[in-house]
């Protein structure tokens, strides 16, 4: 494990871990070990497909679950204690209710997965512009896209402590 100094952040990964039940943690450090390590895992799963490794050296192919969707629109709760701070278009939820909802449904989701628990930047590490921030997931998938969209791992919790989080 990387050595996590930032104790609210321990805290809430332990919360998260207790009510969803995975059975590992592991904080992903972005190393390329982890990355081949992760990529090996999600074949031997049928997560990911190599593509043709001489065409598209490094790619590989894979499918969302049909009940996996990024956002339904009837599902989804702006949680404020200000009702009117949601605007017109969206659905309103007390942030008392939405926790409590979120804790029923999460209640041993990841029963049989792993939990990764990402570190990422917005921009360069260490910038003044970019924003650091915490994913949790138990997807293969999301955590290597992590790694292109972002930049992730240790660095970002180097980055997170000097900025006064610890």
């Amino acid at each position: 494990m990387v050595n996590i100094k930032h104790a609210k952040l321990k805290a809430w990964v332990d919360e998260i871990t207790q009510i969803c039940t995975p059975d590992a943690v592991v904080w992903v450090d972005g190393s390329e070990a982890e990355k081949k390590r992760l990529e090996k895992r999600g074949m031997a799963r049928g997560q990911l497909i190599p593509l043709d490794q001489e065409k598209f050296p490094g790619s590989y192919y894979s499918r969302s679950n049909s009940n996996d969707v990024a956002r339904t629109e009837h599902l989804t709760y702006i949680c404020t204690k200000d009702k009117e701070a949601v605007g017109p278009t969206n659905n309103w939820m007390s942030p008392e209710e939405g926790y409590k909802r979120a804790g029923e449904v999460l209640k041993g989701s990841m029963k049989g997965h792993t939990l990764y628990v990402i570190p990422f930047s917005m921009g360069p590490v260490g910038s003044p512009f970019s924003k650091i921030g915490v994913e949790l997931t138990d997807s293969i998938y999301v955590v290597l896209n992590m790694r292109i969209m972002t930049r992730i791992g240790t660095p970002c919790w180097s980055s997170w402590e000097r900025m006064g989080n610890s």
